[in-house]
């Protein structure tokens, strides 16, 4: 198996997509936080000392997402058509789903992923004074569609 980011000389490089057919992407990628049952009621009840943390959470995900390539050394500048972040609540915490699509030569997973890291690290950070014990957990792709390799779909 030839690794796509290593050149000839087995120094790292930036893979190029000059000559990859443009394809609509769709990548979600999903995450969890789990934290005490007093902490979650605090958020839900906007009462941290840090304000709304869930919209707060949204807005630093789609941020995030939009900074991927800055963050991950060999991954591309794309355009992004869209990203969307839903919050759902689970027993002990917080699910966050990140929906990222683009129009490209190369997958938009990285951005999923990273909204997802992002969204799920600022629910962390701005309850941490009420709790130091949250655990951020199962941060993976569910889902990829577009491109050379196709549809991906997580069992």
């Amino acid at each position: 198996m030839k690794l796509t980011h290593l050149n000839e000389k087995n120094n790292p490089k930036m893979v190029d997509v000059g000559e990859k057919e443009i394809t609509k992407r769709i990548a979600i990628a999903s995450g969890e936080i789990h934290m005490k049952k007093e902490t979650k009621k605090a958020i839900l009840e906007e009462k941290t000392k840090k304000g709304a943390v869930l919209q707060t959470a949204i807005i630093a995900a789609i941020m995030g997402s939009k900074k991927t390539s800055e963050l991950i050394p060999m991954c591309h500048n794309i355009l992004i058509d869209g990203v969307d972040i839903d919050i759902e609540e689970i027993e002990n915490g917080f699910k966050i789903i990140a929906t990222a699509k683009t129009t490209s030569k190369t997958g938009i997973e990285m951005e999923a992923l990273t909204a997802v890291s992002v969204g799920l690290l600022t629910i962390y950070d701005m309850a941490k004074a009420i709790d130091r014990e949250m655990v951020l957990t199962d941060i993976k792709l569910e889902y990829k569609s577009g491109g050379k390799s196709g549809e991906f779909k997580r069992k």
